[in-house]
């Protein structure tokens, strides 16, 4: 149902070539239960955001360096841009690179593609989430080779 990058240059072109509009990447297996539950969700939402997002979804296994690149260590993880600027989103939580979990419902993700899109028009590149801060997944980070 969404169209899936496969290597790190097929991620590079869609970080590069989509323009005015949000990209919203979410990296994870498609065989985890939780991805499918998002991706099902990202695909409800699809059609509905069009003019204000390009969705894909791209297996964590296939493109390692975006992988450790953005420390995506929990999945489904998702990740936003608006023109090849990578997007950061205050989810009041001590990670603002990505948003871990699925949404909570489809008007969820609807409000936050929103906010970044609005944010990002007026050259912001940290927003502040929309979103109920208990409806946002709590985990604790835990860095490495420090």
């Amino acid at each position: 149902l969404l169209d899936s990058l496969e290597t790190k240059e097929d991620i590079d072109r869609a970080i590069t070539k989509t323009t005015d509009i949000v990209l919203v990447l979410r990296f994870g297996r498609n065989e985890d239960s939780t991805c499918l539950q998002l991706d099902h969700l990202l695909a409800k939402c699809a059609a509905e955001l069009a003019n204000m997002a390009r969705i894909f979804i791209v297996d964590v296994d296939k493109v390692p360096v975006y992988t450790k690149y953005f420390d995506i260590t929990l999945i489904p993880s998702t990740v936003f841009f608006f023109n090849a600027q990578h997007i950061k989103v205050d989810w009041g939580t001590p990670d603002h690179t990505k948003f871990v979990g699925s949404f909570r419902n489809k008007q969820d993700l609807i409000d936050v593609v929103e906010v970044i899109y609005r944010g990002a028009m007026k050259g912001k590149v940290i927003v502040t989430s929309p979103l109920d801060p208990a409806n946002v997944p709590k985990y604790e980070l835990i860095y490495k080779d420090i």
